[in-house]
């Protein structure tokens, strides 16, 4: 993504952030299996348009869909979110209560459903803590919920890792959860026969963050920062511009992270590629930098970046970095 960054940068910084957990993604046909959502493959119906649009506050995608056969289809869609992991310092949404989901087809509004499976170590565990009664998602009331069962259950989550908490005097104590939450958009559509159809969503996206410091010039050998680098395709403009901006402070503790993500990938699952795909990001503030792996990505104007493809076929889902700088 040289091309961004030297239009980008030269302003004075870029980026852009889902994450982090999450933020969100591409419609794709599904199915569902006992173990959860599964993607298919469609060769009946092509996207020839995708229009997508990505900010802190807001993400909006425009699809137009063509039906390539001769009869009506219809099928179970499902939009995944990105996946989202506890940890003792970051929380999953609150998907049901802040996503503020809305699809229209062909400028009608219609119904969905959230479908959301729990893993840890690679294994499907949403139905041993639904038997629990406890919450995928955690949240307000997960300490009371998961302190209130059993010894025996208490330990055994201790145990397998699932959650984070002590043995302590006899007896055990659960703070938080560790493990990963999928979540899918899913909804029945009908695509009429040999004809397009327009498909739009928007929702708040869920921006994961942390204070600065894995950026900093002393951790740059380390391969936490390697990963980082690779994850959101970090190049020397970047840094230079982070440097820059960081060198009063020490280790960088002026600015923080932000993280944002949008399942670029089940966008390949239509007939052959996307037709024509365009992508806005937008920063909430001129003066901060943001950095994804894009390519060909051009300056709107202080805020907002465009990055164009035609036959598209996304490789890598999207993530963005976005830097925002503390005033001193």
């Amino acid at each position: 993504m040289r091309a961004m960054f030297r239009s980008a940068l030269g302003l004075a910084a870029l980026l852009l952030s889902w994450g982090a957990g999450p933020a969100p993604a591409n419609d794709s046909v599904a199915s569902l299996n006992i173990g959860g959502l599964a993607l298919l493959r469609s060769e009946a119906i092509r996207l020839d348009r995708q229009e997508l649009f990505i900010s802190r506050e807001r993400v909006r995608v425009e699809y137009l869909f063509t039906n390539l056969t001769g009869r009506e289809i219809e099928t179970l869609v499902a939009f995944p979110l990105p996946d989202f992991t506890h940890s003792p310092v970051e929380h999953v949404p609150d998907y049901a209560g802040q996503l503020d989901f809305r699809t229209l087809v062909e400028g009608r509004p219609v119904t969905y459903e959230l479908v959301q499976r729990a893993s840890f170590g690679g294994r499907d565990i949403t139905a041993r803590l639904q038997a629990l009664g406890l919450p995928l998602l955690g949240g307000p009331g997960f300490e009371q919920r998961a302190n209130a069962l059993p010894e025996p259950e208490r330990a055994a989550l201790l145990r397998d890792g699932w959650v984070v908490g002590e043995f302590e005097r006899g007896s055990t104590r659960i703070d938080e959860p560790l493990w990963t939450v999928s979540t899918s958009v899913t909804r029945r559509q009908v695509f009429p026969a040999g004809r397009s159809i327009v498909v739009t969503h928007s929702y708040v996206p869920f921006a994961g963050s942390s204070v600065g410091g894995r950026l900093s010039p002393a951790r740059r050998a380390s391969p936490e920062f390697q990963a980082i680098r690779a994850r959101y395709c970090l190049e020397e403009d970047f840094l230079a511009a982070l440097d820059r901006r960081t060198r009063p402070a020490a280790q960088g503790a002026d600015y923080g992270e932000i993280w944002l993500q949008y399942r670029l990938t089940p966008g390949a699952n239509w007939a052959g590629p996307i037709g024509e795909f365009r992508l806005v990001l937008e920063k909430p503030d001129p003066g901060m930098i943001l950095s994804f792996c894009g390519e060909a990505v051009r300056r709107l104007d202080a805020r907002r970046f465009e990055m164009r493809r035609t036959n598209f076929t996304p490789m890598r889902d999207l993530d963005i970095l976005i830097v925002e700088f503390v005033p001193p």
